[in-house]
């Protein structure tokens, strides 16, 4: 515990400072597919894949209306110091393979579908944005953008063209891949969206990001002013691009990934405040609600994110919370859904009561009340 408070103090003490007790909710992969049904992930278990060793393909799907319902009533029982309810800026995916026309077309060509149309597909999903559109007008649910879809398409389109057993499995029951077979227990590699394996390759993940951004203002009626880069893999390179779509923060952790092909990944070392040549403003994660993650092996979720917390407000900083849709989705497990909504409820319960001039925020807010320039600039 003491070791744990050293380390999250030391990674506070760099960047923007503030006495307000400001709380962001930050949550990706809102709309992507994962694990499609209870049924596929039954097949999965008979062929010998051990999706029940992997918390992504144990509880991730998309959440059905009732999830929505549920954790919606849940963000409206709290206010905070203004008024205002807690609110979650939801990292959205656009668009998720279209599997019929990809097989139509013999894996000669990548398609997809708007998430619009992969809700229709799902049996009890069909109300989805309706909903998501209520969330935003409630001021609980406010999409930013993580990627056009969640997939690194140029290795799944490989993989299905040369025959790969595990992809092809995966692509019959309608997953955007697969985790292999194997003694070693693996993830799903697919999902590293942004991450290149030559210089065309790097540019064509580019063009796919843009223009998932160009969908996303199409889908919604507004930019995204944030992304945050699908398993925090980037290249700063892009930076000049998507700031020219209207995008000044990005949103992570820590650590960021520049892909190197054929080399291991180039780390970058980011903090709060701090800022690229552009003027785009970093947003660093520095707190964990992550019950669904059992790979972490986060013992006490409510006390350790109440913990984190305390530990940012006591260094002056705003606390960002990472706690991904996993975490809300009952359509796959019920009791994934219910049991962790009772600890998000603990946890905004406990703090709004040690911390009563809590301020609920969304990322981008944040980003302009740190470009507005009226709270403390710490290290840069």
């Amino acid at each position: 515990m003491i070791k744990h408070y050293l380390s999250r103090a030391i990674f506070n003490i760099p960047g923007w400072r503030t006495n307000r007790k400001i709380v962001v909710i930050e949550s990706d992969d809102w709309g992507s597919i994962r694990m499609p049904s209870k049924q596929v992930y039954q097949l999965c278990l008979k062929a010998g894949y051990p999706v029940d060793k992997i918390s992504y393909e144990r509880y991730d799907s998309i959440v059905s209306q009732d999830d929505l319902e549920l954790l919606f009533d849940l963000l409206t029982s709290f206010k905070d110091t203004h008024g205002n309810p807690p609110v979650i800026t939801s990292n959205c995916l656009v668009a998720n393979p279209d599997f019929e026309r990809i097989e139509a077309d013999e894996f000669k060509s990548y398609h997809y579908e708007l998430i619009t149309d992969t809700f229709l597909k799902y049996p009890r999903h069909h109300k989805n944005f309706e909903l998501w559109k209520q969330g935003m007008e409630a001021k609980i649910f406010h999409p930013q953008y993580h990627g056009r879809e969640h997939l690194n398409v140029s290795l799944f389109m490989d993989a299905l063209r040369k025959g790969d057993e595990a992809t092809l499995f995966g692509f019959s029951n309608k997953m955007p891949g697969c985790i292999p077979l194997g003694p070693e227990v693996e993830g799903n590699a697919y999902v590293e969206a942004l991450r290149y394996q030559s210089m065309q390759d790097k540019e064509d993940k580019l063009n796919i990001f843009l223009e998932g951004l160009t969908l996303f203002e199409e889908m919604f009626g507004y930019k995204s002013e944030s992304i945050i880069p699908p398993n925090y893999t980037w290249s700063p390179d892009f930076n000049k691009a998507v700031w020219e779509r209207g995008v000044r923060y990005i949103q992570g952790l820590r650590l960021m990934a520049e892909p190197v092909p054929g080399q291991k990944s180039k780390k970058h070392s980011i903090y709060l405040g701090k800022r690229n040549t552009l003027g785009q403003t970093y947003l660093v994660r520095n707190a964990f609600f992550e019950p669904s993650m059992f790979g972490l092996g986060i013992k006490d979720p409510v006390g350790r994110c109440l913990n984190e917390m305390k530990i940012a407000f006591s260094l002056q900083k705003p606390t960002i919370i990472t706690s991904h849709r996993i975490n809300f989705v009952g359509f796959l497990d019920q009791d994934n859904r219910d049991r962790n909504l009772h600890m998000l409820g603990q946890v905004l319960t406990k703090a709004l009561k040690r911390w009563p001039d809590i301020e609920f925020m969304t990322s981008d807010q944040l980003g302009r009340l740190m470009d507005e320039g009226g709270n403390k600039q710490g290290d840069k």
